[in-house]
């Protein structure tokens, strides 16, 4: 087995593997964002059609989502989405998902007095979101978010079953070839470094907001 072409051809891979990872996040933030807001919404025409999004994307499989973008969207709809774009689409609406949850969850462990305090002290509602409730929120949903952010990172092989050319479909190409196992633990290596990687930016974030306790 040649483990240079081996190396070159996982490391291409673990360029797309980077771009899922990051395209999700940058799609995925603020779109979960607009859906904690809605799902919070007291009018029911905004939050049940919400609701409903949520319990769809978080109650089906993801890999179900991946099948359904790049193969049954063409016969219902006309269009047909190329594999990389179909995989980018399913992950950021999935994760949007957890997201706005995690979002929502943070909002409301605020107490109330604190709006009421800002109220008092002459703050408008968008000074006292961003300046009183936001960093707080931040500070509150870090530990969930990395937890997701991790999770993100080994999903990410999942775009393989609709023939994403990333880290694990490039393995797996060489494991079935070669029928030699070593592939699968440089893979494990390539997750771990990456998954390492995240581990400490949110470690390193979590102590920086250290003072809003």
């Amino acid at each position: 087995m040649n483990y240079q072409v081996l190396l070159s051809q996982m490391l291409e891979s673990t360029l797309m593997t980077l771009q899922l990872f990051f395209s999700t996040i940058l799609f995925a933030l603020p779109l979960g964002f607009l859906v904690a807001f809605g799902r919070m919404s007291r009018f029911k025409i905004i939050s049940l059609p919400v609701k409903a999004y949520i319990l769809l994307m978080r109650g089906t499989p993801l890999m179900l989502q991946l099948l359904f973008f790049f193969y049954a969207l063409k016969p219902l709809t006309g269009i047909q989405l190329d594999r990389n774009v179909a995989a980018m689409l399913a992950f950021a609406l999935n994760y949007a998902a957890y997201f706005a949850e995690i979002f929502r969850g943070g909002m409301e462990s605020i107490p109330m007095g604190q709006y009421e305090a800002s109220k008092v002290l002459g703050f408008t509602k968008q000074q006292t979101f961003f300046r009183v409730v936001l960093p707080q929120v931040i500070k509150r949903v870090i530990p969930p978010m990395g937890n997701e952010f991790i999770t993100l990172v080994k999903d990410t092989s999942l775009a393989s079953v609709i023939g994403v050319v990333e880290l694990l479909k490039v393995t797996s190409d060489w494991v079935s070839t070669t029928t030699v196992m070593t592939p699968f633990i440089i893979a494990a290596v390539f997750y771990l470094v990456m998954n390492g990687i995240v581990t400490r930016c949110f470690t390193v974030a979590e102590k920086r907001l250290g003072y809003y306790r």
